[in-house]
């Protein structure tokens, strides 16, 4: 079974320059291609970031700017986020039954 990406959800990179990293889904992005394939992608807080020029406009500035490009969706796996509350519970429970014997 597939897992669903979701805008808001914690990944992690598979492969690729950023290997290893995690990050925070900040949009989905849907292309089609010219056979008619829709390829999704994703867009990650932070993360695969590409230099570009940009024209100076009566808005903006312009200069070189830093964006984030999308990555494939066959590229991320879902963080649970849920095992690393769990883990990080158990560790504050065991530090507080070591402190309450140290007291006694």
């Amino acid at each position: 079974m597939k897992a669903q990406l979701k805008k808001g959800n914690t990944v992690k990179i598979l492969s690729g320059d950023e290997r290893g990293k995690t990050g925070e889904i900040l949009e989905i992005v849907s292309l089609k291609s010219k056979k008619g394939f829709i390829n999704k992608r994703a867009i990650i807080k932070g993360l695969n970031l590409v230099k570009k020029h940009q024209k100076p406009t009566k808005e903006n500035k312009g200069g070189i700017v830093s964006i984030e490009k999308s990555i494939h969706l066959s590229n991320l796996s879902l963080v649970k986020t849920a095992e690393i509350k769990k883990k990080d519970e158990k560790k504050i429970d065991t530090k507080e039954k070591k402190e309450t014997k140290k007291k006694k």
